[in-house]
């Protein structure tokens, strides 16, 4: 039985994993990337939009330095990084010209996700890209990241990507065929085939990867997961060799079924991509007022202000027991907001077209 959800699909976000690209001694494997290529042709022959989100830059970049294994000095990885994005992007191009696509280069930071203006910019490129009949390539820009301010690994990015090009299907490709309902090397492990609540999963996950060229493992894809399915993006983790059968809709590896509703990016943004620059408290009814009903908040509900911020940036609510309710984009200054701190009448702090609840 085939997936509707993969077959209905008609823009693409596919995400693979540095231990599906390169060798063991960590060079790029041309035949692993040929395959792939392959794959992703057929796609866009049915008249389907892709974009692929690829690790492997530092992985790529390990062999040409004479590095045996990943390095875990910051300074080394962006050195292998732009050794090896160069590489690794050249060879998609000259795998993509065999069936006569382009490739084009999208490197991003944290701050292009985190920050609502370079968000939309990378929305409106990677929108044109696709318009022009592009096929992109994003990756994270390690050369330039920060330990503090990255994504951390390519699973995340890719849910990012998704919510960024409005896409309808999010595919994992990696070295895990798929979620099991125990370790994969424990007896008698089962891989679950079907994912209707994601937030209900009670299975034991690993925290790396199968091989050690990755930085991600299980629990960063049930990340991922989470964030495309909470807005309305199904996603199938998948072993790189069975791409093929995972983008015709075949019932390989794990479906998560999308269990929320489409919401603007803007929101998306909101939830998923910013940093939050401080913290409004509010009194328990207005935490049942945002929760219950939906509403603006209110400068009635304030019962206290934290944090350094201006008018127009993110900010957490948080609800008397200091537990998050909600994130959204504040009307005011730390300090005006700090003056209006249970002031009555109708002073909206957030309305709710600028709020998220959590």
């Amino acid at each position: 039985m085939t997936r509707s959800e993969v077959l209905d699909a008609r823009r693409v976000v596919v995400k693979v994993g540095s231990s599906s690209l390169t060798t063991a001694a960590g060079g790029i494997d041309p035949e692993r990337v040929s395959r792939l290529v392959d794959v992703l042709a057929d796609v866009r022959a049915r008249g389907i939009e892709v974009v692929l989100v690829s690790s492997g830059a530092i992985a790529a970049g390990l062999a040409p330095l004479g590095l045996s294994a990943r390095p875990k000095a910051l300074a080394a990885q962006q050195a292998a990084a732009s050794v090896g994005q160069g590489l690794l992007v050249h060879r998609y191009t000259e795998e993509l010209a065999r069936h006569g696509l382009v490739a084009g280069q999208v490197l991003l930071t944290v701050d292009d996700v985190s920050r609502r203006a370079h968000y939309r910019n990378a929305t409106q490129t990677l929108s044109t890209l696709l318009d022009l009949g592009v096929l992109p390539i994003v990756n994270e820009n390690d050369t330039v990241a920060t330990s503090e301010i990255r994504f951390g690994d390519n699973d995340r990015l890719a849910a990012l990507v998704a919510h960024l090009v409005s896409a309808d299907l999010l595919v994992l490709l990696s070295d895990i065929d798929g979620l099991y309902d125990a370790p994969p090397a424990t007896p008698g492990a089962t891989r679950i085939a079907e994912v209707a609540d994601i937030d209900a999963l009670e299975v034991e996950v690993g925290s790396v990867g199968a091989a050690g060229v990755g930085t991600g493992g299980m629990v960063t894809k049930l990340d991922a997961a989470r964030i495309a399915c909470s807005s309305g993006i199904p996603v199938v983790l998948a072993a790189a060799d069975d791409a093929a059968d995972a983008l015709v809709g075949k019932p390989v590896g794990t479906l998560f079924h999308a269990a929320g509703r489409r919401r603007p990016r803007r929101l998306l943004w909101l939830a998923h991509a910013t940093e939050t620059l401080g913290t409004v408290t509010v009194d328990a009814g207005a935490a049942r007022a945002l929760v219950e009903r939906g509403a603006s908040l209110l400068a009635a509900g304030l019962i206290g202000v934290r944090g350094s911020f201006v008018a127009g940036d993110p900010i957490a609510v948080e609800g008397p027991d200091g537990v998050a309710i909600a994130r959204g984009l504040v009307n005011y200054d730390a300090e005006e907001l700090a003056d209006l701190v249970g002031a009555q009448g109708v002073r909206e702090v957030v309305h709710r077209d600028d709020l998220i609840l959590l």
